[in-house]
């Protein structure tokens, strides 16, 4: 502890590179999180995907976000001189990490499978099997080697005053009795469209909450790619909903959502984006990626529902086998347990 100390005194520089999706984005938050206690003194730069690194913005934590992709990092760092005492590279892509290494004097990294560029690297950290530990316990394993402790497993997101203002009165146009006020994000992006619950079991768990609850009010949220299923939903609820996919940018969807009373949804990025809420959230998971591996940790009102096969099971296991009644009694229970206030 004493050698971590004297060494976090010298820091005064972190980078920190994570290339990925808006889940894996956030998924590395607690880590990220976990650096700026180690090394209080330091700048922290995050730099990453450049239509990710929007999720990252305002963190508290962070001097500075910055976007880059392979592309770019080929071609920059090249001058003299070395911006940052100590960084840390997330993924295997062998562009990044020999940016970092023109720009870092140390460089912490997975191993990349190549013994030229682990040599240099301080130090190559064997990357943990797939699916062995939380997904958030995963990125924390590449800050482990140098004592660094988690400071909360919490996924963090920050949301404007700007953006909250926006919200309400947004929502307060669309129609302001309605409660509670419930958001669905009813697919996953296309590579892990496994995730997806059936577009009409939305529709039948919608109707019945809706028969317990009559003035509820949906907001449909989403992106351009799940549109078609969007736009039917949006037809079976009529004036129970309001059809956002597809027309907000990110941080205007994350706004909404951090007015909700609720969330009903799959598994994937804009969840684990309502995950950092103190919001009841039931989300649907597949047996490939159970909850236990990728729910939000240490969240006040989680209800996950866990696909009744065990894991692992094959990727075309259908989450149909999740049951309406199952999901409407884990909204029954969400509500029950944390009832709407206007």
């Amino acid at each position: 502890m004493a050698e971590h100390a004297a060494a976090a005194e010298r820091i005064r520089s972190v980078l920190v590179i994570n290339v990925s999706r808006i889940g894996d984005t956030l998924l590395a938050t607690p880590a990220l999180r976990a650096l700026a206690h180690a090394f209080p003194e330091a700048e922290l730069t995050c730099l990453a995907h450049p239509k990710r690194a929007e999720v990252l913005e305002h963190l508290p934590f962070l001097a500075r976000v910055g976007r880059i992709d392979k592309r770019v990092a080929a071609l920059l760092g090249r001058g003299p001189g070395r911006r940052f005492d100590l960084a840390f590279v997330y993924g295997f892509d062998r562009t990044l990490v020999s940016y970092a290494l023109r720009v870092a004097r140390r460089v912490v990294a997975f191993r990349q499978q190549s013994a030229a560029l682990d040599a240099r690297l301080a130090p190559a950290v064997a990357a943990p099997e797939p699916l062995s530990r939380h997904a958030v316990f995963m990125r924390l394993a590449l800050v482990e080697p140098l004592g660094i402790a988690p400071a909360g497993l919490r996924l963090a997101y920050q949301v404007t005053e700007e953006e909250r203002a926006w919200a309400r009165k947004t929502l307060a146009a669309l129609r302001p009795a309605a409660m509670p006020c419930i958001g669905l994000q009813v697919a996953s992006f296309p590579t892990k469209a496994f995730r997806d619950w059936p577009v009409e079991s939305f529709a039948e768990l919608a109707r019945g909450i809706r028969a317990r609850w009559p003035e509820a009010h949906f907001l449909i949220f989403g992106g351009a790619e799940e549109k078609t299923r969007t736009r039917w939903l949006a037809g079976e609820l009529g004036d129970a909903a309001t059809n956002f996919a597809g027309t907000l940018s990110l941080r205007q969807s994350a706004a909404l959502m951090s007015h909700t009373h609720l969330y009903v949804g799959v598994d994937t990025g804009p969840t684990h984006v309502m995950g950092c809420f103190d919001i009841p959230l039931v989300v649907m998971y597949h047996c490939h990626s159970p909850s236990r591996l990728l729910g939000p940790l240490e969240h006040p009102c989680f209800y996950p529902v866990d696909h009744p096969h065990a894991h692992p099971c094959p990727e075309e296991t259908p989450m149909a086998a999740i049951g309406v009644d199952t999901v409407f009694a884990a909204v029954e229970r969400a509500l029950h347990e944390h009832p709407p206030r206007p």
